[in-house]
């Protein structure tokens, strides 16, 4: 069975890059019929965050990658937090010590930063790792601190082959003696790694492709231990485009960066995962970019997963987000948008069934819709020149006229709703023997204050409610009669 896993560290905010991992992970697992676990990587102590782990769960939740295992879930394979597996690095750690393959190392800290210095070899120079073994039980038993290096070899090359990249060879020399097990008996990244990876029976590791370089240290452990090596799946970088057109590494003077940051700014979570999830994937024999997680997890393979670095397009995320607004129902538009209309306005009771009407077919972000709508709070202010307009034939001395018959039109109407108010101002232009936009031109800007607006006269006017309403074709009047004279 295909497993994969995501091993997140909660040392804070859930990257794009992060969150693409883990849905390319989930989707390589659904696609294959398998399964899919979570598992907190927590061992590097100096860099946890308080919340983070709250923040992994509720990322995933959000964006509906339901792990099979893990954590709070249970499984076969737990604990699924590493920090509860600490033994179990120690006894893997120490059997490769028995095999001669890793060894105990007491260098100090300040010995070590000496081979840093300027001329210095820069790397650890194997010191230790030819200490007699009864020397080196004597130090441990005196009590002075150590660590667990691998002998890796000194000669040669190791070589891989990753599913998206190849085959990729790294030659010995280039490899350190790395640390398994650090002197307050925690595993490195790498080690824990390896190990749990065995344990939980992981068949496809998916990571960035900066770990490229470090494959080697992770197939030279397998086969120390004589594992099954799994399938590598590195992924190409997340870009951003910077000012002068030039790209660079993702990061916050792009944009936001983070789930949280993006769902902040007024995306929907299911936007992001469609929208991550083709940064450096194609779906083959589909030519469409809107998917659901299911579609996603129906068509994915992993040779649609391309080399080159994919560049982060706002603009991009922002249409698809605005075409799962689109495809909502009004109803659950609303509650969506409910949050931002209550900023606008508060505990006012408004007919939201229009007001969605008209912004849903035009917004293409939650967030934008407070200033979208602000001047349904309170009219803007706005110059008499706004009345004239070619297009309408509109000008000073017949925008008054107008906005004079339209005020004794409406003080009239019995019922203020869309449908009453269409009716009542277009019978009128008929009247007046007026184009509709002659009338409604005038109305509209002595309603809103505003040139563009979501929404036409009517829809503003229903919104407004009628006292309101009239309120503000009455000052739009007055204004007009000041410019005249």
């Amino acid at each position: 069975m295909v497993r994969t896993r995501f091993a997140p560290s909660p040392t804070g905010f859930m990257h794009v890059g992060n969150l693409r991992t883990a849905l390319y992970e989930y989707l390589i697992a659904k696609s294959q019929n398998g399964k899919f676990i979570l598992r907190i990587e927590d061992t590097d102590r100096e860099r946890l965050v308080e919340g983070a782990v709250d923040v992994i769960y509720r990322t995933l939740d959000q964006v509906g990658l339901q792990h099979d295992e893990g954590p709070d879930v249970g499984g076969d394979f737990g604990p699924y937090i590493q920090s509860e597996r600490k033994g179990l690095y120690r006894e893997y750690a120490e059997k490769l010590v028995s095999m001669g393959k890793a060894y105990y190392c007491f260098c100090t800290k300040e010995r070590l930063d000496s081979l840093h210095s300027e001329d210095a070899f820069g790397g650890y120079d194997r010191h230790c790792r030819n200490l007699s073994f009864e020397e080196a039980q004597a130090r441990k038993a005196a009590g002075e601190p150590y660590v667990i290096r691998q002998k890796m070899p000194t000669e040669g090359a190791t070589a891989f082959h990753d599913a998206v990249y190849g085959d990729i060879s790294i030659e010995n020399c280039e490899l350190e003696d790395q640390i398994l097990l650090k002197s307050d008996g925690y595993p490195t990244y790498n080690f824990a790694n390896v190990v749990d990876d065995h344990l939980m029976q992981i068949t496809h590791v998916v990571r960035g492709c900066e770990y490229l370089t470090s494959t080697p240290k992770y197939k030279l452990l397998y086969e120390a231990f004589g594992w099954e090596i799994p399938v590598y799946v590195h992924l190409p970088m997340i870009m951003g485009r910077n000012a002068d057109g030039t790209v660079s590494k993702l990061s916050k003077r792009h944009g936001s960066t983070g789930f949280a940051d993006l769902v902040a700014d007024g995306y929907l979570p299911e936007a992001i995962v469609n929208y991550i999830a083709l940064l450096g994937w194609c779906p083959k024999e589909e030519n469409r970019e809107i998917f659901t997680l299911a579609e996603l997890a129906s068509v994915f393979s992993i040779d649609g997963i391309s080399k080159s670095p994919a560049v982060f397009d706002y603009d991009k995320l922002t249409w698809m987000n605005g075409e799962y607004l689109r495809a909502m129902q009004p109803e659950d538009f609303t509650a969506k948008a409910m949050p931002q209309y209550r900023k606008v306005f508060a505990d006012k009771a408004v007919d939201w069934e229009v007001l969605t009407s008209i912004l849903q077919p035009r917004v293409t972000k939650l967030e934008d819709i407070p200033e979208m709508i602000g001047f349904l709070r309170t009219l803007p202010e706005y110059p008499a020149a706004f009345f004239i307009n070619k297009k309408s034939k509109t000008n000073l001395e017949n925008a008054g006229t107008m906005l004079t018959a339209a005020i004794a039109e409406l003080e009239t109407l019995q019922t203020w709703s869309v449908e009453a108010i269409h009716d009542a101002l277009l019978a009128l232009a008929q009247r007046l023997e007026v184009k509709n936009g002659t009338l409604l031109w005038p109305v509209r800007i002595a309603a809103a204050g505003m040139q563009v607006t979501p929404g036409g006269a009517m829809e503003i006017l229903a919104i407004l409610g009628k006292e309101e309403s009239l309120q503000r074709l009455r000052a739009g009047l007055e204004k007009l009669s000041g410019a005249a004279s």
